[in-house]
């Protein structure tokens, strides 16, 4: 491509919902911790290595019997709660502005439980429901 000689419109993704699409043999609830594979594909959140953080769940995908890109998410990066970790794993207001790790869907933790768990997000605010993680991929994945 050259450079502009004359004013461009160009497009806008406007709002918070995204889309992507879904790994194979996954089947992610909606309202469920979503993260992005190596490969880009959409799973949902669980101890693993690897994924990156992406957001909720809009809407509940069934891909479990399909190839990866056979479905694809609506999901919303943000600020969402999701339910503490217990024990030495458990987030305290000390740990606002940290990192936070993956456990499940459903579930995040203090620690990366030496390397065996992937980045959610950035903790926002713990309260006695749970913790508001922050997501935002790029952020996530160049921390």
């Amino acid at each position: 491509m050259t450079a502009l000689t004359q004013d461009r419109n160009t497009p806008a993704a406007l709002g918070v919902l995204r889309q992507g699409l879904v790994a194979a043999s996954q089947l992610i609830y909606a309202g469920s911790l979503v993260c992005r594979n190596s490969s880009g594909y959409l799973v949902k959140g669980s101890t693993a290595t690897g994924l990156i953080g992406a957001g909720r769940a809009e809407e509940r995908v069934d891909n479990s019997t399909g190839s990866a890109g056979d479905a694809s998410l609506r999901f919303m990066p943000g600020i969402f709660r999701f339910a503490n970790s217990a024990s030495t794993d458990e987030i305290t207001d000390a740990d606002i502005g940290a990192l936070c790790y993956v456990v499940d869907d459903q579930t995040v933790a203090k620690t990366s439980a030496t390397n065996t768990r992937s980045k959610a997000g950035f903790v926002e605010m713990v309260d006695d429901l749970g913790v508001w993680v922050r997501f935002d991929e790029a952020l996530t994945r160049n921390t």
